[in-house]
């Protein structure tokens, strides 16, 4: 069983940056993309920013493109997100989530195989 488990959530003022970590591991991981969603309260989970694990492709959500990074250490099987020029709307639960498809990580999220359980980012105003 794949398991993916954040870090790097947390409290920050609206301007400011934060790095989040996505670890994978368990059942031979090899999924071929890694992404990140998120979930605000009230509203319903939405992609933000995925990668392939071969080709380093990248692809971002509109409200994030420019201010957010993807990148990812095969190596360690980890992907982080930086995220720079933090709003009070970017304040949310950010899952990590993997699955063998980048066109079901950036298009059919419900289909997504892997999740992790989500760290909170609270952007202060």
């Amino acid at each position: 069983q794949v398991q993916l488990v954040e870090s790097g959530g947390g409290l920050v003022q609206a301007g400011g940056s934060l790095r989040l970590s996505c670890a994978g591991s368990g059942r031979t991981f090899s999924r071929s993309a890694m992404g990140w969603f998120r979930q605000a309260p009230g509203k319903e989970r939405e992609f933000v920013a995925a990668i392939t694990m071969s080709t380093s492709s990248t692809y971002y959500a509109d409200s994030v493109k420019v201010r957010f990074t993807i990148s990812r250490d095969n190596a360690k099987n980890t992907v982080y997100l930086q995220m720079n020029s933090l709003k009070p709307e970017d304040t949310a639960v950010y899952y990590c989530a993997a699955d063998d498809s980048i066109v079901v990580l950036t298009t059919f999220p419900t289909k997504v195989d892997a999740w992790g359980q989500g760290t909170l980012v609270t952007v202060s105003s």
